[in-house]
């Protein structure tokens, strides 16, 4: 018979952690007496950060006294405690490997259900003072596992825990564990774990997303990582030529590349994106490919900004028959193929990649319903208007709206544009956008923040919405205290003797130091902004492009990155690097 060994309660805490400030509840104290277990948690206990702990179906979190047993021997320690782990429940019995995904049982006067293993994070290793903690819990098959309240009582320490179902499938928390962290993924058992009702949303959201990937490990771990998109066509920079250099409007420029070493070019997916090294310092940026690739060239569209040194060099002194280098096509925000209509809303610049999508349907005679939203200033600043008309007309169903947010005397309302203002949810309520389309969403972070909010208020589901931004992607760390945006820099103090990082989307080149353990702790030495949780190669939220050169790992991923890609929290350079970062 199983018994509940400890009931462990704590509130969030501040904890001072590498020079930063971190809000977590990780800290739990043995408490006697009987504890009352609500719907979200018991009496006395709370999470720090909810988006990745607590909630309906990670309610109590359930630790084994036979583990305590095992980290004890394998790491050396003699002083765990009860709660070490940040567990809620103690328990004797109960192992991962016995216990069911969906299993039901009776303590007290409560009534639980398992709904997945613990998502390890970086706090565990603050708490326990190993690093690596996060990583071991699963090398080791040892994760522990939620309950979900399914009726609310009083538990303490002492009560015996009585089984009351077996979850459906029969899957123990550590098949399930494995299944989504350790390769392989074998779709005979994705398919069972996604028929356990209980299994939670998140978990059984990354197995939809392993079963559909179709078994193809080039992709990475698409339960973990970045929507899979196919591995680079090449690695490295190729140099290509300017064929044709257009002006677009009064601040935009095209440029059409064609390969230099004679070699051709590779398929592009509508949506995609490349790094370019521009000029005698090899300044590096990403743009979006503006126009469907073909076999011979490559179409990028470059917008002047305000004192941008790339921008401007490539309106004032980049000339035809130049060369510049590219990476391969890369990117995730493409477009889907299937019948719903599509809607593509941009802003600015932001029209490039949605514009490649409007080519390709066009060059498919897709059937589709397809609606063209676009918002620019005026007419001066409004590049591809004619282009996009002529696309437009060519498809059997379609819908455009352009928006001008100033427009000038000259621009000509019904003909140059269709509204003064801007795109929002008032306007696409009033055109009466359809509910269940594809929405692909490109601009500024404004425009795309108030637009996924707006739609969603419209009722459009989430995995409907895509985002593509130009720039960093916005930052991850969970837990850690809000500070101020800095922008990014170099590192503190004299530069390291090692090779170059450079950060593509940052703009930044960096030397490698010893005194960094990764890349990750490298970027964050220059407020480059970063992705993470685990910090040891487990959640794939640091997965970024590796667009040049070599890494090596410590400790080595669980599962590796796609190809192409690296998971900067364990990584280091071997020799010159490129990320997109």
């Amino acid at each position: 018979m199983a018994h509940l060994l400890s009931v462990n309660v704590g509130l969030p805490r501040d904890v001072a952690w590498q020079g930063r400030t971190v809000h977590t509840g990780i800290w739990k104290a043995p408490v006697t007496g009987p504890r009352r277990v609500r719907r979200l948690n018991i009496d006395g206990d709370g999470q720090g950060d909810t988006a990745g702990h607590g909630g309906e179906q990670r309610a109590v979190y359930v630790y084994q006294d036979e583990s305590y047993h095992y980290w004890q021997q394998h790491l050396g320690r003699s002083n765990l405690v009860p709660g070490q782990f940040g567990e809620n429940f103690t328990v004797e019995g109960l192992a991962d490997t016995e216990v069911c995904i969906g299993d039901r049982y009776r303590i007290g006067s409560a009534l639980f259900e398992v709904t997945q293993p613990r998502v390890t994070c970086y706090r565990l290793g603050i708490r326990m003072e190993e690093p690596d903690m996060a990583a071991l819990l699963v090398k080791h098959g040892r994760p522990g596992f939620y309950f979900r309240v399914i009726e609310e009582g009083d538990v303490e320490a002492g009560d015996e825990i009585t089984q009351v179902a077996r979850g459906p499938e029969s899957m123990s928390v550590s098949e399930i564990n494995a299944l989504l962290y350790l390769p392989p993924h074998p779709r005979e058992r994705l398919e069972r774990a996604l028929r356990i009702p209980a299994l939670s949303r998140g978990w059984n959201h990354s197995f939809a997303a392993l079963l559909a990937q179709k078994d193809n490990p080039a992709t990475g771990n698409a339960g973990l990582g970045p929507a899979a998109s196919p591995p680079p066509a090449w690695h490295g920079f190729r140099p290509f030529r300017v064929a044709r250099k257009i002006a677009e409007s009064s601040n935009v420029t095209s440029l059409v590349l064609e390969p230099a070493d004679g070699q051709p070019v590779a398929t592009a997916l509508p949506g995609q994106f490349v790094v370019v090294r521009l000029g005698p310092s090899a300044m590096t940026r990403s743009y979006s490919l503006s126009r469907r690739a073909d076999a011979a060239c490559l179409r990028i569209s470059i917008k002047r900004e305000a004192h941008g040194a790339a921008s401007g060099y490539v309106a004032d002194e980049l000339k035809t028959g130049d060369v510049v280098e590219l990476g391969a096509p890369r990117g995730s925000f493409t477009l889907r193929q299937d019948a719903r209509p599509v809607v593509l809303l941009s802003a600015g610049i932001g029209v490039t990649p949605v514009l490649a999508m409007l080519h390709a349907l066009t060059a498919e005679g897709s059937t589709r319903e397809v609606w063209w939203l676009h918002g620019t200033r005026n007419g001066h600043e409004h590049p591809f208007a004619a282009e996009a008309r002529e696309l437009l007309a060519a498809l059997a169903y379609h819908h455009s709206h352009v928006c001008f947010s100033a427009p000038d005397p000259a621009d000509r309302p019904g003909a140059d544009f269709d509204s003064a203002g801007h795109l929002d949810q008032r306007l696409l309520q009033t055109l009466n956008v359809p509910r269940d389309g594809d929405f692909y969403l490109c601009g500024p972070a404004a425009f795309m923040s108030d637009l996924t909010a707006g739609l969603s208020a419209l009722g459009v589901a989430a995995d409907s919405i895509h985002t593509e931004l130009f720039g960093s992607k916005p930052s991850l760390t969970p837990g850690i205290a809000a500070a101020p945006t800095v922008a990014t820099h170099l590192p503190a103090g004299a530069a390291g003797p090692g090779p170059t990082v450079s950060f593509a989307r940052s703009g930044l080149n960096v030397l490698w130091g010893p005194s960094y353990a990764s890349l990750l702790e490298l970027a964050e030495a220059c407020d480059v902004p970063v992705r993470w949780s685990c910090r040891t190669g487990v959640c794939h939220n640091c997965e970024s492009g590796l667009l040049a050169g070599d890494v090596s790992y410590t400790p080595d991923p669980l599962d590796p990155p796609a190809d192409g890609n690296v998971l900067i929290c364990c990584a280091r350079p071997q020799g010159d690097i490129v990320i997109d970062l």
